[in-house]
């Protein structure tokens, strides 16, 4: 079975789901049908020329369609594991988009799923699929870094700098308890742990809500959307602006990092800097076809993609030659690419895209902030599927 023979779902039409659209296209993948609110199911089956629509967020008459092989769940995140679980009785394969779950009592019911489907049930932490991400973790798996002594960085966003920047993740009933650690902080403990082949095991932070009120638009916005000020009301804020974490990876590897949405000028920067023994790999989201190698005793290097050293590890997840950039809907591709070719293959191609086991270990380590914060001390990342 090749990949193009596969079909699929999409569920929701916010930001991320032309995202998702526009990747599978870009592969080759037939998108059959859409699912959303009736007007928004309609205009995007237009645009992208979706043969069935299926409208009012009626998503079980989506997967009945035997159209659908693959379904790609893009709605908020507090509807991820209702259809996720729908999905797999269904019989179909699943691309969840990241949190699986608003906590880990709901990931764990998503994980027990999984194990007893069939099919597939992939959770879309795209950030693997950066070819800067897979080098670094090739290189850490051969021991081009030697003995890993530590690890470090961020990730900064300030599209909520402002008390009228608003979106449903602001509201814990929406989005869940954390906002930038659960939002954006996630994808940065998940890159590492895939770098690493480690999963964190204990974890000291701390949580900071700069607004304390923001205002938000009597209806409900796409992300990013601008809002007359004007046209706002005051409420309060129950998510965080910025966390700050210490952890403590498998192993003893320490690690830092710090998360903000508030944080001027910086658009999307996730940063990564593993240093071992022998060598340190840096590399930041914005500046994403590069990676700076760092010696003691020798002269530093950037490698670029497409080029040596930087080439042979991710052949297959980079298809552009050196200089021609890619990012961040390149990472989308490129992750489809590998659940795809995953479930084409019957399930024998490696299985590098994060897994319901993966998108459960993210929940049960904000669970684990969560607590640190409250009680400001150390705790250990429970590992149970209850």
């Amino acid at each position: 079975m090749s990949i193009s023979s596969l079909r699929a779902g999409v569920i929701g039409t916010g930001f991320i789901a032309p995202v998702h659209i526009e990747a599978l296209r870009r592969l080759g993948v037939q998108i059959s049908a859409v699912c959303g609110s009736t007007e928004n199911a309609r205009a995007t089956a237009s645009k992208w020329t979706i043969p069935e629509v299926y409208g009012d967020y009626d998503y079980r008459a989506m997967l009945a369609s035997p159209n659908v092989d693959v379904v790609h769940i893009t709605s908020p995140n507090k509807v991820h594991v209702e259809q996720t679980l729908a999905a797999l009785a269904a019989g179909k394969h699943v691309v969840c988009e990241k949190p699986l779950g608003m906590d880990a009592k709901e990931t764990a019911r998503a994980v027990k799923a999984a194990a007893k489907a069939k099919t597939v049930l992939a959770v879309n932490y795209n950030c693997r699929f950066f070819p800067a991400i897979l080098q670094m973790r090739a290189a850490v798996q051969r021991g081009d870094l030697g003995k890993i002594i530590h690890v470090q960085g961020h990730f900064f966003q300030d599209w909520l700098l402002k008390e009228t920047d608003y979106n449903w993740r602001v509201l814990a009933g929406e989005g869940g308890k954390l906002r930038a650690v659960g939002d954006i902080g996630t994808h940065w403990i998940d890159g590492v742990s895939f770098i690493l082949g480690r999963r964190v095991e204990s974890l000291f932070a701390t949580l900071e809500t700069f607004h304390k009120t923001r205002k938000r638009p009597r209806g409900e916005v796409k992300t990013f959307a601008k809002v007359d000020p004007k046209k706002m009301i005051s409420f309060p804020v129950d998510t965080e602006d910025f966390a700050s974490v210490l952890l403590r990876f498998d192993g003893g590897v320490p690690a830092n990092v710090a998360i903000s949405q508030v944080a001027a000028g910086w658009k999307c920067s996730l940063a990564i800097g593993i240093y071992g023994t022998e060598a340190s790999m840096r590399w930041d989201l914005q500046q994403p076809n590069e990676i700076i190698l760092g010696r003691r005793d020798e002269p530093n290097q950037t490698l670029q993609r497409g080029t040596p050293g930087f080439l042979e590890d991710v052949a297959h997840f980079t298809d552009y030659p050196a200089g021609h950039p890619e990012g961040f809907s390149d990472s989308h591709k490129m992750a489809f690419r590998g659940v795809y070719e995953y479930i084409a293959s019957g399930q024998k191609t490696p299985l590098l895209f994060a897994t319901a086991a993966d998108g459960h270990h993210e929940a049960e380590i904000c669970q684990a902030v969560l607590k640190s914060a409250a009680a400001n001390k150390w705790v250990r990342v429970s590992r149970q599927v209850a």
